[in-house]
Order: C-alpha cells, then structure tokens, then sequence
C-alpha cells in the first residue's frame, strides 16, 4: 500500500527544465505542475474532516441537552439511531478520511513533490555558464537548491491546509454556535477581526525576517565550505583564525535574523493569547448570560465553550502555520535570485549536434571582453589546418585561456565567429562540441568518487581494458595499484577525495592525462598539462603526450616553452591579439617577444617582464 501511493507522484520527471518565472506565485506554481491532483485531493479530505469535527461539536451540544431532558428509558429509543449515526463517523469514516489524506500528503506529496523541485532546478543549474558559478559559492547554490525545494512545498501545502481550516472550520463553527442564538457569534466576529488585524500585522514582518534569514543562513553555509573546500590553503597560510572570524561574521549575522524573528514571535505569542483569553471570558459569560434569561439551551452553553477552547489551541497553529508560511516565501524568494538566472549560453532551438571529421578550426575576427568595456580579445584572427599543432604562448593576461574558453563555448562571442569543420560553434549544440574536444588543465579537478569512475568519465562505456591501457600510457598505472582510502577501498576503486585532494598533484595530473587518452577526441587542448609533473614525471609521459596528438588538431598553452617548442606553429598573444607567429626556430631568429621570453627562461618557466622589458620586447 505504501508502495503503491510512493509511486503515484514521479520525482525525477523526464522534461527538460526551462527558466522559472521570478516571482513568487509563477515560480511555485512552475513547480508544482504535475502534483496538483494530489494536493487538490489532499485539500478536498481536508475540508471533510474539518467539517466532519465541527459537526462533532454541534452533536456534543446535542447529547448535553438530549442527557439533561430525557428519560433513561426512552433515550436509546429516541436517540440510538443519531448515536450510531455519529458512531460511524467517528470509527470508520473519520479514521479512513484521515488515513487516505496522511497517505496522499506523507508518501506521495512529502518527499516526491520537493524531490521533483530538486531534480528540475538541479538539471538547470548544470546547464548554467561558467561565468554563474564564478560568482557564486558552490556551497550557497547547493543550499539554496535544497532550501528552495522544501520551501516551495511548504508554501503551497501549508496555504491550502490553513485555508481550508479558516475558512471551513471557522465558518462551521460561526454557524454552529449561531444556531443556537445569533448573539452567541457576536464574541466570535470580534474575535475574527482581531485575530486577522494580528496576522496582518505581524506576518509580512515576520515575511521579511524570513527573508533576511534565508540569504543570511545561505551566506553563513557558503563560508563555511568555502574553508572546508580550501582547507589546504587555509593550513599553508596558517589563518585557521582568520577563518573563524570569517565564519563568526556569517554565524553572527545569521543570529542577527534569528534573534529579531524571536522577538516578533514573543510579541506574537503574547498578543494572541491575550485575545484568545478575552473570547473564553467573553463567550462563557455571555452564553451563561443568555441561559440564565432562558434564551438558549444547557447544550447551547457547552458548544460555546467547546467551540472556543478549540479554536484557542487552532488559533495558534494557524499562527505558527501562517508565520512558517511566510518564512518559506521568505526562503523561495531569495532563492529565485539564484535559481531563475537566464542561462546566458545556450543552445538555438534545433540546434544540430557538431560533426568533427578533420578537426580544423578557424578564429574568425572574434572580440571577446567580459561584458566589460576594455578588450580581452579584440579582432583576433586565426586558423588551425587539420591535425596540425599550435602552441599558445604569451605572458599571463594575454587572452591564452580565454581564447581556448571561447572555443569550448564556456562563454558567447560578442562578435565575430569560431568555426570548427567548416561549423559555427555558437549555432551547433555545445555538448556535442565538448564532447569532441579533450581538455588537460593545468587546475585538475577530479569528482570526489573512484579511480575508475574519473578516468571513466572521459569515456563511460569503455571497458576495463581501455581504461587500463589509457592508464599505462599516462604512467598512471603504478601508483594507482597502491591507493587507498578510509572504507578500505584499493586501487582503481579507491575513492580520491573532493576534487582529488588525496592525490599529489602529479598523480591528478597523470589521472586526468588518461581520462583525456580514453576520451580519444579529434581536438585536443593542452592548459599546462604536465605543469604539476616534476622532470622526471614528465619526461617519462611526454612521448605518450606526443602519441596523443598524433592525427588531432592540438592547441597547447604553456608557460615552459620548452614542452610546446617542437609543435607546427607557435603563436604569441599579447594583449588580446596575435603578435608573433611561426615555427620556434623561426620566432628566435626573428628576435621579438618570443626570442625575448625564450631568452629569460629559468628552469624553462616564463619569468614576470618589468614594464619596461615588455616595452621592448614589444618594440
């Protein structure tokens, strides 16, 4: 049974995700597309049973006068049959009512319906630019994520719960009481006007605490695994404390909103029992009142009552309700600020996937400045034949690895064109792209999962004996067999840490050197790629690096210059544009901003130029 309601709401709908709308009605209603027949039934079970209990009060009125003017004798022949009547209800109609509503709201709507809000914005957030998660702490996105997700359900659940108890239960019990005498809802109107001048009041303030609290809490989290994912950083420069600041400023902040909320809720708490008192006072005296002049029943008088000590503890749950309510529109509003971003790369409706077959590529006058006004890249041509290799060379600022960002599409020209086979990149999908380029970075980042699941990545379906060939020739191979982890895992199934951190440097590298060999793209993009290596390392995989180029077009980017000197072409950037361009031999003899970096390297390493020394090498 459980199963079965489990089943009814799918949390991992297959539709691809859009941009949600920004504001708060369109963004939950954007959300909740697929669950509305569960919630509107779980509304509809709602609203019985809040009939259902008011209803139960108005029959304790009736038995109060049945008991107190009948003959015992009599009674079970008078009344029986209204007795089994209500007997039914209450042991068979209320207890499935309940149970068929706990069903629908616990196991299909509780963890599907915000799992599906999960699934939806986690698969648009992926496909979100760079430039996004440039700005963003990875930590707050992921928070705002789950934050969001639970509070869009906690919105539209408890909106409908608390309506339904207003205005069903509310009104039941006016009519009830009203029944009796029409003066005995007096005390209940003026009760109802206060009750709503108090929610007015107090819930939009709570609303925009919620709010602050929100972001704050976001900001508290982002710090704090800001430190965790930085840790080494964070020990090599000895600022533990600094770090503690940090997170303290967060911490104290967020306590800022929690203490302000606090405040709000006591002067909540205080004022609505203090008018709920006042209707228990008024109530029980003006219903003993209209008894005493005969004007209503003993039955009457303990409806009265009963109704009101209901709606006291009810009072305070719609109030804890409709102040949860508000914190959660609080919540989903900040979250709309991260969540409903345009994606500003994106693909053109029917956009084919590329064709690679011989892998040229051509920079056609492409300009390029971060949505800033100077230049990055400003008119730069260039054209890369078919297998051939280029090596990037410039000083650090150049525009070398925003030139190769452009051509993964991780940004969107803003003028010119990048085609590659003849394609332009910006009309073609751009994972199909990615997915024929290799990529080496000097930053390796490896998933916090196996061995074999990062190298794997490079090429999911390859087998065992792939991979392991892919390993050996990027000298991996030795060091793998000799992993560990804290789970006891080993070798190829040793888990490596987030973002590789139980890994030397070198071993990343060389890990990252043979997902790219499995991948076997016809492009392939070398950032620095055996930067982390010492010599020896890299001596040792450098022929294997050469058998990887060989039949791809290859773009290498490298402070030594003495790892690129031997490719087709050398191209030198300075200041956004292509400066130098030719063979090393024909660059040194040339004498310009090559021969002169050639010059001054160190251990083969690119030294910083004085301004004065770049002028002249310029010159």
């Amino acid at each position: 049974m459980f199963r079965w309601f489990e089943t009814r709401l799918d949390p991992f709908p297959p539709q691809q995700p859009v941009q949600p709308p920004k504001t708060l009605v369109a963004f939950c209603l954007h959300y909740t597309t697929g669950a509305w027949p569960f919630i509107i039934v779980t509304g509809i079970l709602i609203s019985l049973i809040a009939i259902a209990e008011v209803w139960m009060f108005g029959f304790l009125g009736s038995i109060v006068d049945w008991l107190s003017a009948q003959n015992r004798e009599t009674f079970l022949q008078n009344e029986g049959w209204k007795l089994a009547g209500m007997g039914l209800l209450v042991l068979i109609a209320l207890p499935l009512m309940v149970t068929f509503q706990s069903l629908l709201q616990h196991q299909t709507l509780q963890g599907n319906y915000p799992m599906r809000i999960r699934w939806l914005v986690h698969r648009y957030l992926l496909k979100q630019s760079m430039a996004f998660y440039q700005d963003e702490f990875a930590g707050r996105v992921a928070t705002k994520l789950m934050q969001t997700a639970l509070a869009v359900r906690e919105c539209v659940i408890k909106l409908i719960d608390v309506l339904n108890y207003v205005l069903v239960y509310f009104t039941g019990v006016v009519i009830i009481v009203g029944s009796s005498d029409w003066r005995l809802a007096i005390p209940l109107g003026v009760w109802f006007l206060a009750y709503v001048a108090l929610l007015r009041y107090f819930i939009p303030r709570l609303g925009r605490v919620g709010e602050e609290q929100a972001d704050a809490r976001s900001v508290m989290t982002g710090r704090v695994v800001d430190s965790y994912t930085n840790i080494q950083t964070v020990k090599l420069f000895s600022h533990s404390r600094r770090e503690e600041s940090y997170a303290r400023e967060g911490m104290s902040n967020f306590l800022g909103t929690v203490h302000k909320s606090m405040r709000l809720v006591t002067k909540l708490y205080a004022t609505l029992y203090s008018i709920n008192c006042l209707l228990l006072f008024s109530m029980g005296g003006f219903a003993i009142t209209l008894w005493l002049n005969e004007a209503i029943s003993v039955g009457a008088v303990a409806v009265a009552i009963g109704v009101v000590l209901r709606l006291w503890g009810m009072s305070q749950w719609i109030m804890w309700e409709m102040s949860g309510l508000f914190e959660n529109v609080g919540t989903v509003q900040d979250g709309i600020q991260s969540i409903a971003m345009p994606h500003t790369v994106e693909d053109k409706p029917g956009a084919p996937a590329i064709v690679v077959d011989k892998g040229a590529i051509e920079f056609d006058r492409i300009g390029f400045h971060y949505g800033k006004g100077g230049g990055v890249i400003e008119d730069l041509s260039l054209t890369i034949a078919p297998g051939e290799k280029v090596g990037i060379v410039g000083r650090s600022g150049a525009g070398k690895s925003t030139l190769v960002n452009l051509l993964l599409r991780f940004y969107d020209l803003e003028k010119g064109r990048i085609l590659v086979d003849g394609q332009d990149i910006a009309a073609i999908q751009q994972e199909s792209l990615r997915a024929r380029i290799g990529v080496v970075t000097q930053d390796t980042s490896l998933l916090h999962r196996s061995v074999a699941e990062n190298i794997l990545y490079g090429r999911p379906d390859a087998g065992a004996g792939l991979m392991e060939e892919a390993v050996r020739r990027a000298e991996a191979h030795d060091f793998i067999g000799g992993l560990s982890d804290l789970e006891g895992r080993v070798g190829y199934e040793a888990h490596v840490g987030e973002r590789g951190v139980k890994l030397s440097g070198g071993q990343r590298q060389r890990i990252a050197i043979a997902r790219v060999m499995l991948k076997d793209a016809p492009i392939l993009i070398l950032d620095e790629a055996t930067s982390a290596l010492d010599s020896e390392a890299e001596a040792a995989i450098q022929e294997n690096l050469y058998r990887l180029m060989e039949g791809k077009t290859v773009i290498a980017i490298a402070h030594r210059l003495s790892t690129i000197a031997a490719m087709d072409r050398l191209v030198v950037m300075d200041q956004g544009r292509i400066v130098e361009d030719g063979t090393h031999e024909e660059l040194v003899a040339r004498g310009g901003i090559y021969a002169s970096l050639w010059q001054r390297q160190s251990g083969g390493f690119l030294l910083a130029d004085a301004p004065d020394q770049q002028q002249q090498a310029a010159e």
